[in-house]
């Protein structure tokens, strides 16, 4: 016996196909568009730099509105709002990163500053592989909340196995001011706290930099392996265009406004004239990036898979 099988051609077949409802095309269940989702970020990136692994947390975010209020003091409205309007961001809104950075030197697992809480920052770490006891350096490059404020949680130590580190002349101008976040985060933690100078060496390989003006003994931190460089500028530049473009341009939050401007002014010249990546705490994430000249400022390009190589 032989079977036949008819043959539908291409065009009969859509011809039917198009005659159907759409439920019976598509069956008795309407299908539904998947939910929608808030938006977010991974809350970890990893690069190498020579034999050390570094990498950058988001502790959080922040929105913030009036931008103007905080950055460019000095500078018009219409100059503020063209600016903004160059780098395709609102001049009526922020959103600000706070981006601890921990480096795993091989024989240390160094963190560099806290966030504004523990739960946020620690969090953040579990996500990338480390808990609060693997840390054995806490580094804080000042002490203004967002910085120290995850230092103690419940009365207790964050990183209970870790000695600290921070810049001498930054401790001693806190130590005197009663500020509430000083005393409550760092004091507690003074007997187990080294201070440091510009040039001194927190491990091999890991070198303090005096970069005072956003607050009085404000550092920074140039790691080093195999060859290549990496800068930790915390807030030096606290926005990559309000602030690292035009360096001139005051910020609210910097204590001494002239001093900041000379610091940074020197450090993105450095950068730039050096080629050096940088991460910073407020820069946009993942926090890592490098800086070169625009006319009389500078410009923020960021990294995406040079220290991945």
């Amino acid at each position: 016996m032989t079977l036949f099988t008819p043959m539908i051609s291409r065009r009969a077949l859509i011809a039917g196909a198009a005659a159907l409802p759409l439920t019976g095309a598509l069956g008795s269940t309407a299908m539904a568009g998947a939910p929608k989702q808030a938006t977010g970020n991974a809350r970890f990136n990893r690069v190498t730099l020579g034999d050390f692994e570094v990498t950058t947390i988001l502790s959080s975010t922040r929105p913030f509105k009036n931008p103007h209020s905080i950055f460019g003091l000095n500078a018009s409205d219409d100059d503020f709002a063209t600016a903004s309007a160059a780098a395709h961001i609102p001049a009526d809104q922020i959103l600000f990163f706070f981006t601890p950075t921990v480096v795993n030197t091989g024989s240390e697992l160094i963190l560099f500053d806290t966030g504004w809480n523990a739960g946020d920052t620690t969090s953040a770490l579990a996500e990338a592989g480390y808990t609060p006891d693997q840390v054995d350096v806490v580094v804080l490059t000042h002490m203004h909340p967002d910085h120290i404020g995850g230092l103690m949680t419940d009365g207790n130590p964050a990183y209970p196995n870790a000695r600290y580190v921070t810049g001498a002349t930054e401790f001693d101008e806190w130590d005197m001011s009663g500020n509430k976040m000083f005393e409550s985060q760092m004091r507690p933690l003074a007997e187990k706290t080294s201070f440091i100078n510009g040039g001194d060496d927190i491990a091999s390989g890991i070198t303090g930099m005096d970069a005072f003006g956003h607050t009085p003994g404000h550092m920074t931190y140039m790691l080093e392996s195999g060859g290549k460089q990496l800068f930790l500028g915390a807030d030096f530049a606290n926005h990559y265009v309000w602030s690292l473009a035009y360096p001139d341009w005051q910020v609210r939050f910097d204590m001494d406004k002239e001093q900041a401007v000379k610091t940074r002014r020197r450090i993105l010249d450095m950068l730039a004239t050096d080629g050096v990546p940088m991460i910073g705490y407020h820069m946009p994430w993942p926090g890592i990036g490098y800086v070169e000249t625009r006319g009389a400022g500078y410009r923020y390009v960021p990294h995406s898979y040079q220290l991945s190589l």
